[in-house]
């Protein structure tokens, strides 16, 4: 059996497939925030894509995505020369958690209705 793989009737669902759906992710969204979920650090968008062997561009679109989402933070930490740089981080891991249930309970709600029209 694949890991991570729900049946729901005939089709098996990942729980990427749920994530992505929930939070209306690409593909690199998802994989950003998921390497975010796993690393409890603060990264800054180029260790980001050196991390994962992405694009320092692609990045920053991905987190400036993620943070109009609210699914990750943003966090400035001014430098002792002068300037400053930002931190990316996940956000409470339990609220995000939480986020994905309330959706997947909304849905059930919305079949229930459709199946009661049966």
């Amino acid at each position: 059996m694949v890991k991570n793989m729900l049946t729901f009737a005939c089709k098996k669902i990942r729980i990427e497939d749920i994530i992505r759906c929930s939070f209306e992710l690409n593909k690199t969204e998802y994989k950003t925030l998921f390497f975010l979920i796993n690393n409890s650090k603060k990264y800054t968008v180029s260790s980001i894509a050196n991390k994962m062997g992405l694009n320092r561009t692609t990045v920053q679109k991905t987190t400036k995505k993620l943070l109009e989402k609210k699914l990750i933070n943003k966090i400035q930490i001014n430098l002792d020369k002068g300037g400053y740089e930002f931190y990316y981080n996940m956000k409470n891991k339990e609220e995000f958690k939480e986020g994905i249930k309330e959706i997947l309970n909304k849905w059930v709600v919305v079949a229930e209705k459709e199946i009661n029209k049966l």
